[in-house]
């Protein structure tokens, strides 16, 4: 039979994993919209990380409780703390999502399909299997997988750095004009979204391996 305090912890987890699962489905969606500027698709997307401040502030709330009712030491401390400042960045990733979403839509028409597709789509993809291999993270107990998985967001994250420097000089060459310098600048500040959703997944990360191996964990 479970502790009353571990009881409570799974049910946290459970809640977290409730948000971390919509932004996962959020951006999934967008990837498959992205290429046809699919403004449906688009806007179901966003039903997924909806109310996600009320959602993270009840989470927070619990956490809360769970300090002052039990008091946890060293490990499950530890994993406590990580729950807090996981419902943080997973905030902040929905809120990139949803930037990410406004900022995209505006000039989706405006951008030529062949650079969506050879940048945009596989940036997105990458920010989709970070998000998707963080959340993993939080059913691993095994320090050695955990660590593994780590390593490849690490490497999803740093996929979406060398997109964005790539998108950003090719759409440097194409802005000819005033007109066309403002349309690739909020692409650009589009994308940029996108590569901030995959860095939240790199802190979440770093809070879980924090959470059940130990070390130092950084914002």
């Amino acid at each position: 039979m479970l502790s009353n305090f571990q009881t409570n912890i799974n049910e946290i987890k459970s809640k977290i994993m409730e948000i971390g699962d919509g932004l996962l489905k959020a951006n999934t969606l967008i990837n498959s919209a992205i290429a046809t500027c699919d403004d449906a698709k688009f806007q179901e997307a966003r039903s997924y990380i909806k109310n996600v401040g009320s959602k993270a502030n009840e989470i927070d709330n619990n956490i809360i409780k769970v300090l002052a009712l039990y008091a946890p030491e060293a490990k499950d401390l530890r994993q406590v703390i990580a729950y807090l400042k996981i419902t943080n960045e997973l905030s902040r990733a929905c809120s990139n999502t949803r930037s990410f979403i406004r900022g995209f839509t505006t000039v989706c028409n405006d951008v030529d399909v062949e650079t969506i597709n050879e940048y945009a789509v596989p940036m997105q993809t990458s920010t989709v299997k970070a998000i998707k291999l963080t959340m993993s993270m939080l059913e691993c107990d095994d320090a050695e997988e955990l660590q593994e998985i780590y390593n490849d967001v690490l490497i999803e994250e740093s996929k979406t750095d060398d997109l964005y420097e790539m998108v950003e000089r090719n759409l440097s060459k194409q802005a000819d004009d005033v007109k066309n310098f403002e349309k690739f600048h909020k692409m650009l500040r589009a994308l940029r979204k996108s590569g901030k959703i995959a860095s939240r997944a790199i802190s979440i990360a770093n809070l879980l391996v924090y959470a059940k191996v130990g070390g130092n964990f950084h914002n």
